[in-house]
Parts: structure tokens; C-alpha cells; sequence
């Protein structure tokens, strides 16, 4: 476990408690300190949840470690049992708990109630919040599906003739980015093929449901990172297959759309051949063709990471700089998609690798998580959020998918707004020097008054911090930062006439071109930034 400011991932009990909070009629018990109760925030307040989670937390504190912790857990689970009436109950310990090792599973079990209880064993400080949703949803799944199984080495039987094949929906959970309104145009699309869906779990599912899971003909994976373990489980012992493409980006579900009718055996045609998504004529529209070969830099989940990747790549035409996960589990995916863009993957949950990486390789566009945003606007790099962890506008009032072709009309939406497009950068550049279109010109609204003064351009001086003394260089934290720049040498300055044709660079790329001949200077011993300088820099930077 790591000491840290922001963290991609929360510990493994908060991953069950977003399969507890998208699930109906499941309670999730949680042996934890008082201060663990925080997680209800996430739900209530980021997802905008109209009620809190189906959580009930021991909320033991430091006088209670004296005491019996284990006899205060049983009578949270009875009291749970009593109020809320569930069909089926989760128990585990959060982070904190563990450490007291008191046995939530089996203090359930000796409580002997009428309903399925399922123990939860997610070992905080070694696995993190994905894997415990995929843990949680996989126990819940063989607990509460297994009893229905046929015998080992049944062969399923054929769909009987006009019957409409059927499939599962497994991955979506609460606080998940957009799986809302996935769900909603992966049904629509199913439907539009003649295939039903059975079962949407874990969100939305109650345990009743769950115990069905094994009716449909087949599964739908629509985000690994939560239903591959459970889906493999199915497969194994209901025989039942399920897919694995991701419908993300138009390329992706017309794969996605070819998988599912080989299984469902049904006949797509008609759908592949109609014009489903704006995206691809929009990419090769005039003003979009200012899009090629943009570097943009993904980060994210690896399901939603590698998605990204295709669609910025084949579909929208940019040039892929950079691509990584946090998530180890699909570490492997990560670097195998990363090597059809000629990149090395970055696989770090340190946010602080993360914002190095964007500094160095200064892309024109970074699609990443919340943490990304806010590394990009510092950096002043466009930005765009493709997976979470994500913020309270990443669920949006409106219908907003990312799957399906309407989620590619999203997609294209999304990424390309941050951007300058070809006829605004004309613009900018025919008017630079109009006397309200300067970076000193106050807003136009406010009349010409209102414009602050324009302090003239004078030479930048820029040093070098002093070196830190050898005896104290061993507690000096030397992990990159954001504002980490390349070493310069002392009494580096820019002249009045470099500073006056930086100006005519337009001002959402100013900042990039002035680090950039920074850099070329530091690398070259250049210590008076001339113009000369500035169009060397440009051409070694454009090579």
C-alpha cells in the first residue's frame, strides 16, 4: 500500500461496494472504523445517487479494539438482516478491519440466516478496487447461480425453434463511466438484431436475477475489468460463451455486431450495411481533416484505454504518443495493443509517473481519467475523459453513451471540442494583430476601456536552483512532477525580437512552442534565445 495524495484506485471493499450499490435487494455488511464511511460520498454525491449505498458499517472505534469487535459485527449483521429484509447478503472487512482479523464470513455463517450469505475475502493491501469488484461479482454470481448448474459434462440443449436467442449483459456497476446509458443502446442494439437480453448485472439485478443468469443462450462482456472471471465461471459451468470484443468506436462494434450474430446465429446484414454512426463522415469531413495525425496521449482502464487507442488511431486519424493503464490485472492487453502503435506501454497506478510522461511527450490532446484533466490543464494540453475514476460531470443529466454508434457519435464529440479545428486556427492567424484579438485586449463586451495594460515584452531570465547540498540530497523527493523542466543554463534569456515572433505563434500552442525552444536551448548550450533559435527549435521538434 502506498502513501499518497490521489489514487486511481480506492481499496478492493469500496470495488463490492459498487456492485452492492448498483445491485437491488443485496445488503453488503462492512466491518470497518468509523472513518470508512466515507465511501457513501462517492455514490450520493459524484453519482448523484438519490439514496446512499446498501452498506451497514460496524463503525468500531479505537475504545472498541479493548472490547469484543466480533460480537459487534454479528449484531450489525442481525440488525441489518432485521431492518433492511434483503434477498442475499454480502459480508467483508474494509482495509482498517482486516488488520483485526475477526472472521466476517464465518461470524455470518454461525448467525445462520435465511437467506444466502456470501463471505468476501479481498485482501486490501495487496489488490485494489477493480479486482474487488470482479471478486465480489464472481462470488456472488457462483453462490447464488451455481446451486441452478447442471451436472458436469451436460450438453446444452438447442434453442427451441421460434424462440428469440437470448444473452446476459455483465459488467456494468455504480459509479462506472457511462455504463448508464451503455446498458441502454447495447439493449437497443441486441434488439434491433432479434436478440432479447435476459439479465443486466450486476447493476440493476437483484439476487433473483443473478440465480438466472444461466437461461440466456449466451454473455455479453462489456467490461472485463468486473465480468471476465464471472463470465469464464459461465462458460465453464453453463456452457454458456461469451464475447470478447468491445463495442467502442464504430470499427469495434461492427466487430462486436459480427461476434454476437455468429453465437446468436442470426443473420446482421442489414444493420452493417446501413449508415449507423456520423463519426466516420465526420472524421473525413473537410475542417476534420485537420484531425490527422494530432498526438494524443490515452490513459486510462485497459478496457476503454485500448478502445480509445483504436478508435483516435483508425477512426479519427490521430497519432497514437502514448498509451498505459493503471489497472495490472490487463497489464499483458495493455502492452500487446501498445505495440501496434510503435509505444511502450505505461503501466503505473502513480499519477505522478503519469504526469511525467505527459510533460515529456507534450501531446496535442491527452485522453485519460479525472487525474489526467487536471494534468493537462496545468500543462495547458487539451483534454478529453475516457474512464474512470471520473468526477460528478462525467455523469451527465443527458443521454451519453461511449458504446454503440451513438457512442461513437459521443466519442467524436467529446475529443474533438478541446481541440482548435483547421478554419478556427485560419481565423486566429488572420487576425493576430487586429487590436481586440491580442492576448492583452480585455473582453470586447466590456468596451475598450476595460482592456488591462500590456506590460512590453522584456528579455526572460530564467536560472537554475541552487544544488542541494549531498548531505541532505537523500531526503529530497526526486519523482517528476508536472512542472519538472528540462536543466537550463544559467542566465538563459530570450530577446526583445524572439519574444515579439513567439507572439505571432497562435496562443494555444504559444506555450508549447516556448518550452520547446526552452528545451532546445538547454540541450544545445544556447544561453540568448534569438529568433534564429526559435525556428531552429521548430524544426528540430517538427522532424
Amino acid at each position: 500500500m502506498q502513501l499518497t495524495v490521489w489514487t486511481y484506485e480506492a481499496p478492493p471493499h469500496v470495488g463490492a461496494m459498487r456492485i452492492a450499490t448498483g445491485m437491488k435487494g443485496l445488503h453488503y455488511v462492512l466491518h470497518a472504523p468509523q472513518g470508512d464511511t466515507y465511501a457513501d460520498l462517492l455514490f450520493t454525491m459524484i453519482e448523484r445517487r438519490s439514496a446512499r449505498p446498501p452498506v451497514t458499517y460496524t463503525t468500531f472505534q479505537a475504545r472498541d479494539l479493548g472490547g469484543d469487535t466480533a460480537v459487534m459485527f454479528k449484531t450489525a449483521v442481525q440488525d441489518a438482516y432485521e431492518r433492511f429484509k434483503p434477498q442475499a447478503m454480502i459480508v467483508g472487512a474494509s482495509c482498517t478491519a482486516e488488520l483485526i482479523q475477526d472472521d466476517p464470513g464465518g461470524l455470518a455463517k454461525a448467525l445462520d440466516l435465511p437467506i444466502p450469505v456470501v463471505p468476501l475475502e479481498l485482501p486490501s493491501y495487496s489488490k485494489k478496487e477493480n479486482w474487488g469488484a470482479a471478486e465480489t461479482f464472481f462470488q456472488i454470481v457462483r453462490a447464488l447461480a451455481g446451486p441452478y448448474a447442471p451436472p458436469p459434462g451436460t450438453v446444452r440443449p438447442a434453442r427451441p425453434e421460434g424462440v428469440r436467442p437470448s444473452c446476459n449483459l455483465l459488467g456494468p456497476t455504480a459509479l462506472g463511466f457511462r455504463h448508464r446509458d451503455d446498458i441502454v443502446e447495447i439493449t437497443r442494439l441486441l434488439d434491433r438484431m432479434g436478440i432479447d437480453v435476459k439479465v443486466v448485472a450486476p447493476m440493476g439485478s437483484s439476487p433473483s436475477d443473478i440465480a438466472r443468469l444461466g437461461e440466456a443462450d449466451f454473455n455479453v462482456v462489456l467490461y472485463p475489468e468486473v465480468a471476465h472471471s464471472a463470465a469464464a465461471w459461465l462458460q465453464r459451468t453453463f456452457r454458456q460463451p461469451f464475447t470478447r470484443t468491445v463495442p467502442i468506436g464504430v470499427g469495434a462494434t461492427r466487430d462486436f455486431i459480427a461476434e454476437v450474430a455468429e453465437m446468436a446465429g442470426v443473420d446482421a446484414t442489414a444493420i452493417l450495411e446501413a449508415p449507423n454512426s456520423r463519426l466516420p463522415w465526420y472524421s473525413a469531413s473537410v475542417d476534420s481533416t485537420y484531425l490527422t495525425g494530432k498526438r494524443v496521449f490515452i490513459f486510462g482502464d485497459a478496457t476503454h484505454a485500448i478502445a480509445a487507442a483504436r478508435v483516435a488511431s483508425e477512426e479519427m486519424g490521430f497519432t497514437v504518443v502514448g498509451l498505459g493503464t493503471y489497472g495490472r490485472e490487463f497489464a499483458r492487453d495493455v502492452r500487446e495493443a501498445a505495440k501496434l502503435y510503435g509505444v511502450e506501454a505505461l503501466i503505473t497506478d502513480d499519477y505522478l509517473e503519469v504526469e511525467a510522461k505527459v510533460a515529456e511527450l507534450q501531446p496535442e490532446l491527452v485522453l485519460g481519467t479525472q487525474m489526467e484533466r487536471h494534468i493537462a490543464k496545468r500543462l495547458g494540453i487539451a483534454c478529453a475523459v475516457i474512464s474512470a475514476p471520473v468526477h460528478v460531470q462525467d455523469f451527465p443529466a443527458r443521454y451519453s453513451p461511449v458504446m454503440g454508434f451513438e457512442g461513437a457519435n459521443v466519442l467524436f464529440d467529446t475529443w474533438v471540442h478541446p481541440l482548435v479545428m483547421g478554419l478556427e486556427e485560419h481565423l486566429l492567424a488572420m487576425f493576430r494583430d487586429d487590436f481586440e484579438f491580442q492576448d492583452a485586449a480585455g473582453p470586447s463586451h466590456l468596451g475598450h476601456g476595460a482592456a488591462p495594460t500590456a506590460a512590453k515584452a522584456a528579455p526572460i531570465a530564467v536560472t537554475v536552483p541552487e544544488q542541494v547540498p549531498a548531505a541532505t540530497a537523500k531526503a529530497v523527493d526526486t519523482r517528476p512532477t508536472a512542472s519538472a523542466t528540462p536543466p537550463q543554463p544559467e542566465g538563459t534569456t530570450w530577446t526583445p525580437e524572439a519574444e515579439k515572433e513567439l507572439q505571432k505563434i497562435p496562443f494555444f500552442v504559444r506555450g508549447k512552442a516556448r518550452r520547446n525552444t526552452e528545451r532546445f536551448a538547454a540541450e544545445h548550450g544556447v544561453a540568448l534565445i534569438t529568433v534564429e533559435t526559435l525556428y531552429d527549435a521548430k524544426a528540430h521538434f517538427g522532424r
